[in-house]
Parts: structure tokens; C-alpha cells; sequence
């Protein structure tokens, strides 16, 4: 293998070409191809995304700027908080709610639905202080 050969598998991987592409254009057995790269850390770990072409992925779903992905972690799909709870904030029709639960006021005995929160005691924060510190003479 010449030294051009490898300076070309080395730029190849780096742009995320695969061993047997490689091996075809360079006229090589892809196992050469393979070691090569093993040796000098062009594996699959190894290799970086080129960041010159972007996914619609790397784009903000509420802004639509694009932002750059972290190489580990979960798939982000905003570029900051505030997009964040601004898209949710507008689209609230498309949040799948399922955890829905009914409960009983201890205060004024309405029935009202809680999400999320089966431990949940009051309708509202009045009925909460009601009950905490019960009806006071100032405030009638």
C-alpha cells in the first residue's frame, strides 16, 4: 500500500465512507482496508460526522436554527430551553396525556382529574389553605 493509498483511507473514513467503498475505489482488499484503519483509530467510534451538511434533525422544531448534536446522549430536537417550552407551550393539542387520574377535594369534595399525581389531595391551592388553616375571622 502506498503512502497516498493511506492518506486517502485516512481522509475517506473521516468523511464516513465504508471499508468496502474504500476497498473499490483504492483497489484494495477491504480486509487491508480494515486493518489499516484499526491501527491508526478510523473505526466506527473513531470516525466523526461531517458537520458541513446538516439533517433537518439538526434543526430547532420551534426556531428552526440549526445547532449541532452531542456525539453521545439523547437526540436533541431544540436549540435551548425557551424553544423548548415554547413549541410544547403552542402545541399543547399534540402532547398524548395518558396518565390522568380522578380524585376527591378532602376541602369541598369535587370530583377533579389530576395528571400525573395519584397522591394529590385538593382541587386548588384555596381548598388547600382552607384546609390547612380552616376559614379565619380577618379574612371572611
Amino acid at each position: 500500500m502506498t503512502n497516498e493509498q493511506k492518506d486517502q483511507i485516512h481522509e475517506l473514513r473521516i468523511l464516513g465512507i465504508s471499508y468496502s467503498k474504500i476497498a473499490d475505489d483504492l483497489n484494495l482488499s477491504e480486509n487491508t482496508v480494515k486493518s489499516y484503519c484499526r491501527r491508526h483509530n478510523l473505526g466506527k467510534d473513531m470516525i466523526k460526522k461531517s458537520t458541513a451538511v446538516l439533517d433537518e434533525k439538526d434543526t430547532c422544531k420551534q426556531c428552526g436554527k440549526p445547532f449541532k448534536q452531542e456525539s453521545k446522549g439523547r437526540h436533541k430536537k431544540f436549540c435551548s430551553e425557551n424553544c423548548r417550552r415554547l413549541w410544547w407551550k403552542t402545541n399543547e393539542s399534540q402532547i398524548k396525556r395518558k396518565s390522568y387520574y380522578s380524585q376527591v377535594c378532602l376541602e369541598c369534595g369535587k370530583t377533579f382529574k389530576s395528571y400525573g399525581n395519584t397522591k394529590r389531595k385538593f382541587c386548588s391551592h384555596d381548598c388547600y389553605i382552607k384546609h390547612r388553616f380552616g376559614e379565619r375571622p380577618g379574612n371572611q
